[in-house]
């Protein structure tokens, strides 16, 4: 995977990671993975290796703010997601499967609304999902960590340190903040995505509420469930059966 940076549209300095171009992809489009809250590409490693072994082309984003990309005056979830679709739009991507984790999930969820065609397969792991109005109010907290789920969260620590270290935590009460904030338009739009929509559940302290998921998969005309017994990282804390439902998914 090399690293590479683009200024995009915003000004802001995004870095990316891309495995380049396969003989073999048989005519499937790039694979973009978005990673969560104080994370960066790198905790997308295991998981592009199963790509690229599958060849596929990987693309795995720093978010502003995380890992090699730069920071930035503001952390709008809109924001968010035009850096994405920039990067896109810079290695010419008109097609793609996007992959995104908690609030790259939910970034990935805004570049499908707003680019409908271009997004052929959309995979949203543990994003929490936005009031509607008149729901009561969101409560992010959870339960304590398992002991695997600390382990993994420690390891993975170790071995990629720069996501704690490179992470701007000014953003943090702003992402809360619109977690919590009711928002009309996301729910308007997403029966405007066109992608086939697997959502990928942690039951064990996950951040997805039950109800508000039902409704979501109301709007959209191809969408599908899996639970997971792990916490809100699936990718992290039960990689072989995330990798067992989301290849077959996106292949």
């Amino acid at each position: 995977m090399s690293v590479a940076n683009v200024r995009v549209d915003s000004g802001v300095e995004i870095s990316y990671r891309d495995s380049g171009v396969s003989a073999g992809t048989g005519g499937l489009p790039p694979v973009v993975l978005i990673h969560g809250l104080g994370g960066d590409s790198g905790t997308w490693d295991a998981f592009a290796r199963a790509l690229r072994s599958r060849d596929r082309r990987v693309v795995s984003v720093d978010l502003r703010g995380h890992g090699r990309s730069g920071r930035a005056a503001s952390y709008l979830f809109e924001e968010f997601a035009a850096d994405v679709a920039d990067v896109c739009d810079h290695l010419g991507f008109d097609r793609m499967d996007l992959v995104g984790h908690s609030l790259g999930g939910h970034t990935a969820s805004l570049i499908a609304q707003q680019r409908p065609a271009s997004v052929r397969k959309l995979v949203i792991e543990e994003a929490p999902l936005l009031l509607r109005p008149g729901d009561p109010q969101q409560v992010l907290a959870r339960k304590l960590p398992s002991v695997p789920e600390l382990w993994h969260a420690t390891t993975s620590l170790i071995r990629h340190p720069r996501a704690a270290l490179a992470f701007d935590r000014s953003m943090t009460s702003s992402a809360l903040e619109q977690f919590r904030r009711p928002n009309r338009q996301w729910w308007d739009d997403l029966s405007s995505i066109e992608a086939d929509v697997l959502f990928l559940r942690g039951g064990l302290g996950g951040l997805v509420d039950t109800v508000r998921l039902e409704a979501m998969a109301a709007a959209i005309a191809q969408f599908e469930v899996v639970t997971f017994r792990t916490g809100h990282s699936v990718h992290r804390d039960g990689s072989r059966d995330f990798e067992a439902v989301v290849l077959p998914f996106i292949s």
